[in-house]
């Protein structure tokens, strides 16, 4: 690392909170985040939120866009790192000195991808959860891995592991994983972002996707489907019924979560072929030797 490089890196990380360098952490894997999702998880006052904001924009770690509606008009303004901000969590997990223009390729990479809804949806679901462990004691989002993280076939192995798991010729690829802690209780689990957009059976076949993998491995998590609305959840679990221990999956529907004012850490999810009333996350059964089991 140079010395001009360094003294940015020095200057900038003695203005940084716990808060903000969470902040940071998040947007290194997880591209972007709207003003609302930050206030949400992080501040709870909008007014303060938007003025520390403006503060890391003004200090070189932050930058933001505001995508154009169709319709006309434009969408809230969507937070990234700038190139400091990049620097500056490398530096802090070790990581490699990203290239001078990384910033900026992402940039164009976030603002011109199809599926930014998508990516959106799924943060906000890690959002909720943190929004959640703010104003609940006890409740706790330990961990937020993206996607990006299951893209190899090799993050599903671990030592032990039938080594035939290799044979797969398909492999989940969840929108993200997390572990909540609540209740004395750590919970891993896998996210399945569903926006409506794909068929049933769609959903269906990637449910037997983690069923394959579990066959070869000494551990299983969760696996939970966020759905748009408790119709569709009712016809996705009317279809688990024909597959083999499809009780390893859970559902929820958003527009139920958001009726009863509860978020995704509450009594919201739907074991399948289980008859007890829904459940909160922390209740999930799941089998892992590093977690311990429940």
């Amino acid at each position: 690392m140079n010395a001009s490089v360094e003294q940015r890196l020095l200057k900038a990380q003695s203005s940084l909170t716990h808060r903000d360098m969470r902040l940071l952490g998040w947007l290194y894997d997880h591209g972007v985040l709207t003003t609302d999702q930050i206030d949400a998880a992080l501040f709870g006052s909008l007014t303060f939120c938007q003025r520390r904001l403006l503060r890391l924009i003004d200090l070189g770690v932050l930058a933001r866009f505001r995508p154009q509606r169709w319709e006309g008009g434009s969408y809230p303004y969507h937070y990234l790192l700038a190139q400091l901000g990049t620097e500056i969590v490398a530096a802090q997990r070790g990581d490699p000195l990203p290239r001078r223009d990384q910033a900026r390729q992402r940039r164009q990479h976030l603002t011109s991808r199809a599926n930014l809804p998508h990516l959106l949806a799924t943060n906000q679901f890690f959002i909720d959860l943190a929004a959640h462990e703010r104003v609940h004691s006890g409740g706790r989002l330990d961990t937020w891995r993206p996607a990006a993280d299951f893209h190899r076939a090799t993050a599903f192995y671990r030592p032990g592991d039938g080594a035939d798991m290799f044979s797969l010729r398909t492999f989940p690829r969840p929108d993200g994983h997390g572990i909540w802690v609540d209740r004395g209780r750590r919970v891993p689990f896998l996210l399945e972002m569903d926006r409506g957009t794909e068929s049933l059976p769609v959903l269906t076949a990637k449910v037997t996707n983690y069923l394959r993998v579990a066959d070869h491995a000494r551990w299983w998590w969760p696996v939970l489907f966020w759905l748009p609305s408790v119709r569709r959840e009712i016809n996705l679990q009317r279809l688990l019924a024909d597959l083999p221990a499809s009780d390893r999956v859970a559902t929820a529907a958003s527009d139920h979560v958001a009726a009863s004012g509860l978020s995704p850490a509450g009594p919201v999810w739907w074991l399948h072929g289980r008859e007890q009333p829904r459940q909160h996350l922390s209740e999930l059964p799941f089998l892992d030797s590093q977690e311990g089991s429940g």
